[in-house]
């Protein structure tokens, strides 16, 4: 594949991110952010998030299996996923964690258990495109080493 279709490729699949509201403006931020000096800058930032994230979920579910539930730190956790969604751009992820927290507030096991089905649901979803975008990148990334040569 050209290193042309490559980009296309991406281009194409981070629009349709855009599109399904997947991600909002602040992704497209920190795509600007990107440049010849870091050119492994969004997949950085995708990995970090990535990797905070499943520690989260983790958490939070440890947490919801507990017979009493601690709800100021499951709040806490959500707290933090929605941040970092939120400073990544992953919209869906972040309303969802906006609803989790409303059912924290209520002290409500069963609107949690469902709100982090729903947030983990969300996640996996992003994370599987983050993993097709971050793969595309570094053929991109690949195939310019090779040009450079």
């Amino acid at each position: 594949m050209s290193l042309m279709a490559l980009r296309e490729q991406l281009n194409g699949l981070v629009n349709s991110m855009f599109l399904e509201g997947l991600l909002d403006d602040q992704f497209e931020q920190l795509q600007m952010l990107q440049d010849e000096s870091s050119p492994g800058f969004i997949a950085e930032l995708i990995t970090l998030f990535c990797g905070d994230s499943e520690r989260i979920l983790a958490e939070l579910t440890k947490l919801l299996d507990q017979a009493v539930v601690d709800y100021q730190k499951v709040d806490a956790f959500v707290h933090q996923l929605k941040g970092s969604s939120s400073s990544v751009g992953a919209q869906h992820v972040k309303l969802a964690c906006v609803q989790f927290r409303q059912f924290c507030e209520e002290h409500n096991k069963e609107g949690c258990l469902c709100a982090l089905n729903v947030v983990k649901h969300e996640y996996y979803l992003l994370r599987g495109k983050f993993d097709t975008m971050l793969q595309l990148e570094q053929r991109i990334q690949a195939y310019e080493s090779k040009q450079q040569i």
